[in-house]
């Protein structure tokens, strides 16, 4: 079995070892792959592995040997379902590697914009405390999390654990869901989608995106929120729209955002959230924690172990 890996440093950048994969057949491995590259380097391939890099049906005509493309990811909006079917492709995905390293990122975005810890410790290295009249200072206003009502827009595997842990805070924690059944922890109360805009003081979206909740953050649902109140996204760039955000940041109609995600990876400069105000965007990490990436490559190698003796799991499309 001839298996080429597409675009693999995201996954694995040199700190983990490829050995579940590669004892599977004969691996080659690529950091990454442009369009004009794949068709060269997967022609011989019976598998492909592929995280980010887009599988169209152009491309899938010209790869009559592919029998099966493994995502080392959980979304897999980057591969033509369609066409893999029409050629007879497998097709599978990695679900609930990184619920709890995405949720303490979560948490880690929130806690940046409550406390400003880079900035305070940024201010003490420039030299503000030593030359301070007094014992303490603090250049922005300081938030406690404790009361505090936390929002979530989708209350999966990675909405749980973050109502967990806002729980833990002493927060309240109201959540909105596609399908309205009623969780099964008592502490969380679901509500309309609209009663979450009015009553969070911290939303956090954990929704999947769809037809239906791209843009589900706009100028009418950032309008219903609480001037002080906080938005997060770790979930999809294209669930907010991101010239209402940069406005409500910019007209203070929110306090502010935290991001790990946005609609262009990587950005185009003149996105308007990079120079909004009191918004704080990481790189799309919030998944890629050493342990999060060795539970997903293990995953994708018991995914491809599977398929090999003829028992499919976690297959999409």
């Amino acid at each position: 079995m001839n298996i080429v890996i597409l675009d693999g440093y995201t996954l694995n950048p040199g700190d983990l070892d490829w050995a579940p994969i590669s004892k599977l057949g004969n691996t080659t491995i690529y950091d990454r792959s442009s369009s004009e590259e794949i068709i060269e380097r997967a022609k011989d391939a019976d598998v492909v592995l592929v995280n980010k890099v887009v599988l169209n049906d152009t491309l899938l005509s010209q790869l009559p040997k592919l029998k099966y493309i493994g995502v080392c990811a959980t979304g897999y909006n980057n591969i033509d379902t369609v066409s893999t079917k029409k050629h007879g492709i497998t097709v599978t995905n990695v679900k609930a590697y990184g619920p709890a390293s995405v949720a303490q990122h979560t948490f880690a975005l929130l806690l940046a914009l409550v406390n400003r810890i880079e900035t305070h410790s940024q201010s003490v290295f420039h030299g503000d405390w030593s030359a301070s009249a007094d014992f303490a200072y603090w250049k922005t206003p300081l938030v406690e999390l404790s009361g505090k009502t936390m929002g979530l827009i989708g209350l999966g595997d990675i909405g749980s654990q973050v109502a967990g842990i806002a729980l833990a805070f002493g927060m309240k924690v109201i959540a909105f869901r596609k399908n309205p059944g009623q969780t099964d922890n008592p502490a969380i109360r679901m509500v309309s989608l609209e009663e979450l805009f009015k009553e969070s003081d911290v939303i956090s979206l954990h929704c999947p995106l769809t037809e239906e909740t791209k843009n589900i953050i706009n100028k009418n649902s950032l309008s219903m929120m609480k001037p002080n109140s906080y938005l997060l996204n770790t979930g999809r760039g294209p669930l907010i729209n991101e010239e209402d955000l940069a406005e409500a940041l910019a007209n203070k109609t929110i306090a502010g955002a935290g991001l790990d995600v946005l609609s262009s990876e990587p950005p185009v400069s003149t996105n308007p959230l990079l120079s909004a105000p009191n918004c704080v965007i990481t790189p799309h990490i919030a998944w890629a924690s050493f342990e999060s990436r060795g539970r997903l490559l293990q995953m994708v190698a018991d995914n491809l172990r599977s398929f090999s003796q003829g028992n499919l799991i976690n297959t999409v499309g």
